[in-house]
């Protein structure tokens, strides 16, 4: 899949990303989400600075451009005439070509990180310096030791620093988790998920050192199945590279470093194991998009139910649950609300503007990218790997 078809397939730049909420109250689970977009406007706006005007930018702009609780006041990119063309497109004075000129420049609160995964840590840890709060896109650093690093850094300097996926906002995670902690499943057993497409073609970094299908796609699994069943305690894996050459947008052909094809078994509490798989090999006709997905992508089993998360989990649209009580099963929270996986700095920046605490923890990210870096280091040493992180659970909605 090129560039433009990846713009095509998640929608044109000027789409309204926010809506009214209205969560699916089936029986015999009624919840309720908080809204994301208040019904009159707030006071206090969070002025945003944008680093990385690439293909996420596409997504991520007109989110943040629609957010009551956002301005977005910066752009960044180290192609200028992508900072100049975004910085017209949405009528932002101030853009810049390097970090540093952006972060001597015109003020602001939170920076929004969309650059390539390598240079994120280095990134993140120049605008920590700067006492600015972050939204990363994943992961926040190439290492959970870095990552570790920066979320103390930011503790010393007095701001906050966060990291994608916001995959435990959706209402479907959210109708999961209940059940889970409500115990409607019996005793847990086990939970499978898989993502993976055929592979982007528009740049090298996703195949270079630091890449790999685990941080730019099994991330999304991994955050769903430790917000749904705590954090790991040991994780074992295989990854290889299926396809040894890449034909890249940027740099022609490329040998392939970071694993494409990945399969990862995790040990949560009370006995509970789950798989990943996820991989740049795998021909699905939904790709990138994830629209029309109207099978399951990730599953979970009790000794009295189980349920089946309908469409990628940041993209899911219903639950399939059935138990001893109902055999046939039904759909459950069959509506996404507001939920789209580019909500993530709008949500941060209605936090910083209201205090409110997002779902979304600095801690859970460290954790999922330890369990990157331990699926790795399974697979170079043949081993078990017991991981050190945690972070607060259960992940409940209020």
């Amino acid at each position: 899949m090129n560039r433009k078809q990846f713009f095509s397939h998640l929608g044109a730049m000027g789409a309204t990303m926010l809506a009214t909420p209205v969560i699916n109250a089936s029986p015999p689970e009624v919840f309720h989400l908080p809204l994301s977009v208040p019904p009159e406007a707030p006071g206090k706006k969070i002025r945003v600075g944008v680093i990385g005007c690439g293909s996420v930018s596409g997504m991520y702009l007109p989110h943040l451009s629609k957010c009551p609780y956002a301005e977005i006041v910066s752009l960044c990119d180290i192609i200028p005439e992508r900072a100049q063309q975004a910085a017209a497109g949405y009528n932002v004075k101030n853009w810049y070509p390097h970090i540093d000129k952006m972060l001597a420049g015109v003020p602001f609160d939170l920076l929004v990180n969309l650059t390539d995964m390598q240079e994120h840590g280095r990134l993140n840890r120049l605008a920590l310096m700067a006492k600015k709060n972050i939204w990363s896109e994943k992961p926040m650093a190439n290492t959970y030791e870095e990552g570790r690093a920066l979320s103390d850094l930011a503790t010393k300097q007095g701001v906050r620093i966060w990291g994608a996926p916001a995959v435990v906002n959706s209402p479907q995670f959210a109708f999961m988790a209940k059940q889970i902690n409500e115990h409607k499943l019996g005793k847990l057993a086990a939970a499978h998920a898989h993502y993976g497409h055929q592979g982007p073609n528009w740049s090298a970094f996703f195949f270079e050192e630091g890449g790999g299908s685990l941080p730019d796609l099994g991330v999304y699994n991994i955050s769903t199945l430790t917000g749904l069943f705590g954090p790991v305690r040991s994780v074992i894996a295989m990854t290889n590279v299926v396809e040894p050459t890449r034909n890249t947008g940027n740099k022609g052909y490329i040998q392939v470093i970071a694993e494409d094809n990945a399969m990862i078994l995790m040990e949560h509490p009370n006995q509970v194991l789950s798989h990943v798989q996820c991989g740049f090999n795998y021909f699905d006709p939904y790709g990138h998009e994830g629209t029309g997905q109207a099978l399951p992508t990730l599953s979970v089993t009790g000794s009295t139910g189980s349920m089946h998360m309908i469409g990628y989990d940041w993209k899911p649209s219903a639950i399939e649950m059935a138990t001893v009580d109902d055999e046939k099963g039904r759909r459950y929270a069959t509506d996404p609300g507001t939920f789209v996986w580019e909500e993530g700095a709008s949500v941060i920046c209605e936090c910083l503007a209201t205090n409110k605490e997002p779902l979304i923890h600095v801690e859970h990210a460290l954790h999922v990218l330890e369990i990157i870096e331990a699926a790795r280091l399974s697979q170079a040493e043949g081993r078990r790997i017991r991981l050190k992180s945690s972070f607060k659970w259960p992940v409940i909605h209020s």
